[in-house]
């Protein structure tokens, strides 16, 4: 091989490089183009928003060097066989779900999953309290990530009125003991708390009802969190006194600058799991056998997708 054949080799994988890293940006930009889309009714309000200080560039290189960490971590839980849960609490469009997607967007789903469950059915209103929640708990070498969780009971049951004084404070008395008995068992349990100021939910509760294609996250609980946010607020004071225990502390992340929650949250559970790089044998990829007597069939054309694009 020659000097400049080698070149032209290297400038060649440095090209796929690029395309492959070009992709990943795609991917996150067209989130961000999503999430910054601004309804004609909201850009005057939307100017006097305090801008993020954090720079586009830094943003996508920490998120992607995080998620990459975050694939070394679970293949981590996987070779030792730990089991990891998480729960993401907070205000109504705190941005929980947005970290939530930045967490799974690339680690493999098989073994690291996001449960959110809907509003218990009348079977399960007659169960123990946590008995929903208990099937989803993993097992050896398995993540599992809470888009709120048992303590439901704690804010929006307490403050909607659809638990009693009686069942509340019996969730204070149990929840503690339930999460030891977790811990125990080898559960690794992390809580957040996602916290946002009263006026930016405000202002991203506006950009739903105005945005056809996000008012999907608008519910009618959500609309009352407006309404009742001091209660809101005293529910979930009593909720860090009385659960914020040595075994499973909670954890406040400060949302109103998305981007940083998100690098933030992300840093800070890479953080509480130590884990190391697994060793693995070098992976090569095997030559394609050709059978010079297969012919490739001619399928009709009906069958592929119209090229529109």
């Amino acid at each position: 091989m020659t000097h400049d054949s080698g070149k032209d080799e290297a400038a060649a994988g440095t090209d796929w490089l690029h395309r492959e890293l070009q992709d990943d940006f795609d991917e996150e930009l067209e989130q961000e183009i999503d999430d910054s889309r601004l309804p004609a009714e909201l850009r005057d309000l939307l100017s006097r928003r305090p801008a993020s200080t954090l720079e586009r560039g830094v943003y996508f290189r920490e998120l992607l060097r995080l998620q990459a960490e975050l694939v070394k971590l679970q293949d981590w839980v996987m070779h030792r066989g730990l089991k990891v849960v998480v729960l993401f609490e907070g205000r109504d469009s705190a941005g929980k779900g947005g970290v939530i997607k930045r967490i799974t967007q690339r680690v493999n789903p098989r073994t690291c999953r996001v449960v959110a469950l809907p509003a218990p059915s009348d079977r399960e209103k007659t169960q123990w309290y946590f008995q929903r929640y208990v099937p989803h708990l993993p097992a050896a070498g398995e993540i599992v990530l809470f888009d709120r969780s048992w303590y439901n009971r704690a804010g929006v049951e307490r403050v909607m009125g659809f638990a009693d004084e009686a069942q509340v404070e019996d969730f204070f008395r149990d929840v503690p003991e339930f999460e030891r008995m977790l811990v125990r068992s080898g559960i690794i349990l992390i809580k957040y708390w996602f916290s946002v100021t009263d006026e930016e939910q405000q202002l991203r509760f506006l950009m739903r009802i105005h945005d056809p294609i996000k008012q999907w996250k608008l519910s009618p609980m959500d609309l009352q969190s407006r309404v009742r946010w001091e209660q809101y607020t005293k529910a979930k004071e009593e909720m860090f006194e009385r659960t914020n225990i040595a075994e499973a502390p909670w954890y406040i992340v400060q949302g109103n600058d998305k981007k940083r929650a998100r690098l933030n949250c992300i840093a800070h559970l890479l953080s509480q799991v130590p884990y190391d790089v697994v060793p693995h044998e070098t992976i090569e990829l095997p030559e394609r056998v050709y059978n010079p007597d297969y012919e490739r069939a001619s399928l009709p054309q009906e069958l592929y997708v119209p090229d529109r694009y």
